[in-house]
């Protein structure tokens, strides 16, 4: 499809549409300067200090660092959860409220960041999804719990050259062990998944309500297609948009090669010089 024509009728179904399907995977959050971890090259461009180690990305988001090695992993994670709170959410975030304000369901995010980006951009967080759980919240190592507990009181300091985490490491507070970041890892059988089952029974129950769904992906490759396989469940009105891997079937929707923030801002010009 002619990238004009797409860009057309995907704005004709944002219009239409009752309620917003927001799906994010990594690439929405490169547009608001977050590395990309895809590769190798990529991963150890954003951690130069991992590459002397050897480690890939999915060597140190493994909950076995925390064991054998739980400063490196602290390192890692402590210096990702203070760049993501340091991160202003590209305006393309703005943009996805501003639609959803004007249909009668509103918005639901369902992203498999761990950035907490659309709670800080202003969505409300009972209507996301974190399918693989949050930084910005913390669990027991060895899940001694189901509870999980906010990671606000965590400061975390790294020293950037070694990756390593040079404060106290959080605890337990039920058991005094080691505490860890509340995301699902690589071979990670501890994660405790309460609090994303209990977003996703608020998901099923508002898609209930949706009679004109809309489906809006970004920044979801093929490489782990969580995002996009969802995505592609909630057709036929999906607006795919990825500056490689914007191939879809037609009988579930349309493609747009691009970035997050370009494209959503082609897609509101359009929505707006027609009407």
């Amino acid at each position: 499809m002619d990238n004009d024509i797409a860009i057309k009728q995907a704005a004709d179904w944002i219009r239409d549409a009752d309620g917003l399907l927001i799906a994010a995977g990594a690439g929405m959050g490169v547009d608001s300067g977050l590395p990309d971890f895809r590769g190798a090259e990529g991963f150890w461009r954003a951690y130069p200090a991992l590459r002397h180690h050897g480690f890939s990305f999915e060597d140190i988001a493994n909950p076995a660092g925390f064991a054998s090695n739980p400063r490196l992993s602290w390192g890692f994670y402590g210096h990702r959860l203070a760049l993501y709170r340091a991160t202003v959410p590209h305006a393309g975030f703005a943009i996805l409220r501003t639609w959803a304000s004007a249909m009668k369901h509103g918005a639901f995010v369902f992203t498999s960041n761990v950035d907490g980006q659309f709670q800080k951009a202003g969505f409300d967080a009972e209507r996301i999804v974190e399918c693989h759980g949050t930084i910005h919240r913390l669990q027991c190592v060895e899940a001694c719990t189901d509870d999980t507990w906010p990671a606000d009181d965590f400061s975390p300091i790294v020293d950037e050259a070694s990756c390593l985490l040079e404060n106290e490491m959080p605890t337990c507070p039920h058991c005094g062990g080691l505490a860890r970041p509340n995301i699902l890892m690589f071979g990670d059988w501890k994660w405790v998944d309460k609090y994303t089952d209990r977003e996703e029974r608020r998901f099923a129950t508002w898609l209930e309500s949706v009679q004109r769904l809309v489906v809006i992906e970004m920044g979801a490759g093929r490489a782990l297609p969580t995002i996009r396989r969802f995505s592609e469940r909630h057709g036929p009105r999906v607006i795919r948009i990825n500056p490689r891997d914007y191939a879809i079937s037609s009988a579930v929707g349309l493609g747009i090669p691009g970035c997050a923030s370009e494209t959503l801002q082609l897609l509101d010009k359009a929505l707006h010089s027609s009407t």
